[in-house]
């Protein structure tokens, strides 16, 4: 019978905590697997989903590999823990040709046969069945494992399909997503969807100034992050009142760095309806002039929430590759404008003094602006 293996790894080092870390995880992979049929059976330190159609296999392996927490997925053959039967599913899995092992991990400690006798009465009965097969322990064309199981079961596979690893999505707080339509946010969001936080996405658009197909851009984003993130819900708040009062009555040096603080001032909000204890970013310490040290405490100080910026020593180089592994850098680096390139000014302040952005904003009506933006926001649950 065909299974597929799930494993994960740092849920292990989780001690008494680790059923919480496992129910979670479980909870995810079924609610991602939810268009499907299948058995799912927990086993010890492994799941299987067996009962499934073969037709949907690499589709499941795709959603599966997606899920934080599952380290390594196996497509194996399950047999009863009996040589001959071992034997007969490791022929099948075999190669015609080249050099292979046998790797037995022997988890029943019960067994007659320990883990180095199993590989090499298993090693034997490959090459009886194909004498123009040699072994080589060292460096192999091929592998077959073998995994002994405790409930008398045993697995028979040729590889572990390595997964995004992390923690289960649910199990590290809730966090407000400042999703721009760029490379940097959809990475900054999956880096702490790894990390087992729950997130809200957060647009910021400024039509009829952007285009409206902008918005789409990061709708899309957001579907393309929702692999990883099991559920998201995007708020999308138009700013371009806001704007306009900064163009009308602020310094244009300060236009960006104080829609900034706008935009953490409206975070915040949201994260509060949504009790979310953390806002994040995809800023990267000076890559632009609203991110250098000054800017950053400039827009921290408008929020008492925990601002978490994954990106903040991560290079553009470093960003864009984990852009392009993740799925999120062809839509991201598609030429719509967003809200922060209206009245963008020639030369933005790049180390603003606290003291002298209070001063400049006081011109504006700071809470009904506020409030009028969150009394038009848009939620898209996805």
């Amino acid at each position: 019978m065909n299974v597929i293996i799930i494993r994960y790894s740092e849920i292990h080092l989780k001690g008494r905590n680790r059923g919480y870390f496992e129910s979670v995880l479980i909870k995810n992979i079924k609610t991602v697997l939810s268009g499907y049929e299948y058995t799912f059976t927990k086993n010890t330190a492994r799941y299987t989903i067996t009962n499934y159609s073969q037709e949907q296999e690499a589709e499941i392996i795709d959603i599966l590999s997606a899920v934080f927490g599952i380290s390594s997925i196996s497509i194996a053959k399950q047999v009863d823990t009996d040589m001959e039967q071992i034997a007969s599913a490791c022929i099948s899995l075999s190669h015609t040709s080249g050099t292979f092992k046998v790797e037995t991990n022997r988890a029943d400690k019960t067994y007659e046969l320990n883990s180095q006798e199993i590989s090499a009465k298993i090693g034997g009965s490959i090459l009886a069945s194909n004498p123009k097969l040699r072994v080589d322990v060292h460096n192999p064309d091929w592998i077959i494992y073998i995994d002994v199981r405790e409930n008398k079961k045993t697995f028979c596979y040729r590889e572990a399909i390595k997964c995004v690893n992390g923690m289960p999505v649910g199990t590290g707080g809730k966090g407000v997503l400042l999703l721009s339509g760029g490379i940097d946010s959809p990475v900054a969001g999956y880096m702490m969807a790894k990390r087992g936080m729950s997130l809200r996405a957060l647009h910021f658009h400024s039509y009829p100034y952007t285009s409206a197909l902008a918005k789409e851009k990061v709708i899309t984003l957001a579907k393309l992050m929702k692999k990883y993130c099991i559920n998201l819900t995007i708020d999308i708040v138009n700013v371009a009142d806001i704007q306009t009062a900064i163009h009308n009555s602020c310094r244009e040096d300060y236009m960006i760095t104080i829609l900034r603080r706008f935009m953490m001032r409206i975070a915040q909000r949201v994260a509060d309806r949504i009790d979310a204890s953390v806002l994040i970013t995809g800023e990267s310490l000076g890559q632009v002039a609203s991110q250098t040290v000054e800017s950053l405490v400039s827009t921290s100080s408008v929020t008492d929430k925990l601002i978490l910026r994954p990106l903040i020593g991560f290079d553009k180089e470093e960003i864009i590759a984990i852009a392009k592994r993740i799925g999120t850098f062809d839509t991201s680096i598609q030429p719509f404008e967003d809200c922060c390139t209206v009245f963008l000014p020639k030369s933005p302040v790049i180390h603003p003094k606290l003291s002298d952005v209070v001063r400049i904003e006081s011109a504006l009506d700071i809470d009904t602006l506020v409030e009028q933006s969150l009394s038009n926001i848009e939620t898209i649950i996805l």
